[in-house]
């Protein structure tokens, strides 16, 4: 026995270093793990069954109670999408009153979470998409929840993103409740962020909201920030703590949204938001506003045309005028050939006025 183990043992280590060596056994191998297979399936075969059996034969009173509950979760999310909906009316018709046409829902674009920065003292991303997708430096990035950083770094297929909670970023924000702009800074905690330069006074507190104001030209407003977690107050201080939590999931998001922020000027917005408004006030002016495009250009043309012929004709007309207002005096006007020199305009002219000059000379 103790030298068919040894022998065994011997075989089962040359086995092993000629398969880690070598690339000999590798059919074998393939060939073994087809018959196998088989024998896994089959012992296998006991724990799919009863996990079948399992699900079948559930309890029905676990069935119904779910049932219930998610009938309920979707009663209140339509509930929340009739008042969404009405809100987002509300809105437009308002910004229509202003003449403004900022747009009420931007444009975005899902991408997906493929690196984390190894350097614990930043907090930067890296998403699927880049230079090749539309992405630009600066474009806010937000999750299922809020505001997550901008795009600070451009690669053709993917982007660097900056987080929030960076301590070189900041963002700057606004109470919901009472309007109070302050700037978020991050303290590199991913779960913290602090209002800097908050007046001891200031009506701020623990619970409040806090959503970008868009100010900074970078961060579209009305997008939550983060929740004020503590207020501390110093009677000798003349600024108080105040810190935050972010809203959006900084470490546990893997699906995000690239913002894409209406590009147009506000007097591109003004006078695009006043020609749908005259558009709405007057059904035919869709089809005037096209109409009198073209008139300057129209009008344009023919006078550029006219105004040398109106400058031809006039020395023409002229010339006969003055002869023909002075008929007693032929010899005053010996010159007979400024007549043949007007036909430069127009070639019709000259012949019926010159017999008639010529003749008046003669008489």
């Amino acid at each position: 026995m103790g030298v068919r183990f040894l022998v065994l043992a011997v075989l089962s280590v040359a086995l092993m270093v000629v398969d880690a060596r070598f690339e000999v056994l590798k059919p074998a191998r393939s060939q073994m793990s087809l018959v196998l297979m088989d024998a896994y399936w089959i012992t296998d075969l006991p724990e799919r069954l009863w996990q079948g059996v399992s699900s079948q034969f559930g309890s029905r009173t676990e069935l119904v109670a779910e049932n219930e509950k998610l009938k309920t979760e979707n009663l209140l999310l339509q509930g929340r999408m009739q008042k969404l909906a009405a809100l987002t009316e509300q809105n437009v018709r308002l910004r229509e009153l202003l003449n403004s046409s900022a747009l009420v829902n931007e444009k975005v674009e899902v991408a997906e979470l493929i690196g984390v920065d190894p350097n614990p003292f930043t907090h930067r991303i890296i998403i699927n998409k880049g230079e090749r997708d539309g992405v630009v430096l600066g474009q806010p990035v937000l999750d299922a929840r809020g505001l997550m950083g901008q795009v600070v770094e451009l690669m053709p297929y993917t982007s660097r993103v900056l987080l929030l909670t960076d301590t070189t970023h900041s963002i700057p924000v606004q109470v919901n409740r009472n309007g109070l702009r302050a700037i978020a800074s991050g303290t590199g905690n991913p779960e913290r962020l602090e209002l800097r330069h908050v007046a001891d006074t200031a009506d701020i507190k623990e619970g409040d909201l806090l959503v970008s104001s868009g100010l900074g030209q970078r961060f579209p407003a009305g997008y939550p920030v983060a929740t004020v977690k503590e207020v501390i107050h110093d009677s000798g201080q003349p600024f108080a703590i105040v810190r935050a939590v972010p809203t959006a999931a900084l470490n546990r998001s893997r699906y995000m949204l690239l913002v894409f922020s209406d590009g147009r000027t506000p007097e591109e917005r003004a006078n695009e938001a006043a020609q749908a408004q005259d558009a709405d006030q007057h059904p035919g002016g869709a089809a005037i506003v096209p109409a009198t495009v073209p008139k300057p250009v129209a009008t344009v043309a023919p006078a550029a045309a006219t105004t040398p012929a109106a400058a031809t004709a006039t020395p023409v007309t002229a010339k006969p005028a003055t002869k023909s207002s002075t008929p007693a005096k032929p010899a005053a006007h010996p010159v007979a050939a400024k007549p043949p020199a007007a036909p430069k305009p127009a070639a019709a002219k000259p012949p019926a006025t010159a017999p008639e000059t010529t003749i008046q000379g003669r008489e």
